[in-house]
């Protein structure tokens, strides 16, 4: 026999849906038969699955450890590898972790047998003993934004339900200011609001960037075309290059990079959208492999009651070595004391 205490993450949920996390291995008809049976009972009690767990119930499951080691998946918990490196946590507390991700780590797994941003993060949190396997059975931390392998800059995790919630929420009513830095070809010299239609092809992986639909197109918007907003602003500018900061008003995939590549900027680095010629000179002196795009700037709303401690807050992320090497020993025309201020 089994006893389980029911901890704050897993509350709320339905009992049916905490059975099928506990023992993943399980039918759904198994389940069931053993609550029909009172092999699994609720607080000492008969139960139908449909119940909604509270915080401090008592699950009792009366098997035999073999029947557990079957069906729990407790190999899979294991298997989780991997841990943050040092430096790479910008604001932690009891319900959220903020990390700063450097180009090169995936958000989450594209495919089995990767290691994610997320995969360290629960390493993390094991290792620090802030989370346990057994936890990890019925709840699971995740990323609640995403940025692409090569763009550095904040990342967002949910260390309990309620914190995962919480910047879901915010992330999906676009209530969380987001703000990045870019190097874009061209010079750049007033702030611009605009506007455009995304497209994006799963087969290349490419997106495509009209400022208005036709009429064919339409027809087609809801299922083919989402509607974009990018906002940027000109931090440092030269006469064949800029930096700006860039706040993004919908977050669609590859947004910025192909926005302003529709508009004639570039980003420096991306061999995607960008200028084949131009990338390749700072390549050879830089080292330059990617888009130098770098999720800067994370600006919380009011907040109240439990997550009064966020309202208003300010997260930076410092900028990757290569990035600020580029922002230092550029000669900008207008704008070096505020592009040397972002590296600080």
């Amino acid at each position: 026999m089994r006893e389980i205490i029911i901890k704050e993450n897993e509350a709320g949920q339905r009992f049916d849906k905490y059975l099928k996390k506990y023992l993943p291995k399980a039918q759904t008809g198994f389940f069931y038969k053993m609550l029909r049976k009172k092999n699994i009972v609720l607080n000492g009690k008969k139960a139908s699955g449909s119940e909604k767990l509270q915080e401090g119930d008592s699950v009792k499951m009366f098997f035999s450890e073999e029947t557990f080691s079957r069906l729990s998946g407790q190999e899979e918990a294991e298997e989780i590898c991997g841990c943050l490196e040092e430096g790479m946590i910008v604001y932690e507390d009891v319900d959220i972790l903020i990390i700063n991700k450097p180009p090169g780590m995936l958000s989450q797994k594209a495919r089995e047998g990767d290691v994610s941003a997320v995969e360290q993060i629960i390493g993390y949190l094991i290792k620090e003993g802030k989370l346990s396997h057994e936890e990890l059975k019925t709840f699971r931390p995740g990323a609640c934004n995403r940025l692409d392998r090569n763009t550095s800059g904040l990342l967002t995790a949910g260390k309990s339900l309620a914190g995962l919630q919480m910047l879901s929420a915010l992330f999906k009513e676009r209530a969380l200011s987001k703000y990045y830095l870019c190097l874009v070809k061209g010079k750049v010299t007033e702030q611009r609001h605009i506007r455009g239609y995304l497209r994006k092809d799963g087969r290349t992986n490419r997106v495509e960037v009209m400022e208005e639909q036709g009429a064919s197109e339409k027809k087609n918007a809801e299922r083919e075309y989402s509607p974009i907003e990018t906002e940027y602003i000109p931090v440092a500018y030269a006469e064949h290059m800029t930096l700006l900061k860039v706040r993004l008003l919908t977050g669609r995939s590859h947004q910025i990079r192909a926005h302003l590549a529709s508009i004639g900027h570039p980003l420096l680095g991306d061999y995607k959208y960008g200028d084949a010629v131009w990338n390749s000179s700072f390549k050879r002196d830089y080292g330059v492999a990617a888009q130098m795009l770098h999720a800067y700037e994370l600006h919380f709303p009011q907040m109240e009651g439990r997550f009064l401690r966020l309202s208003e807050m300010d997260v930076r992320a410092e900028v990757p070595p290569v990035f600020y090497r580029i922002i230092e020993e550029t000669a900008w025309e207008h704008g070096a004391r505020e592009a040397l201020e972002v590296l600080h």
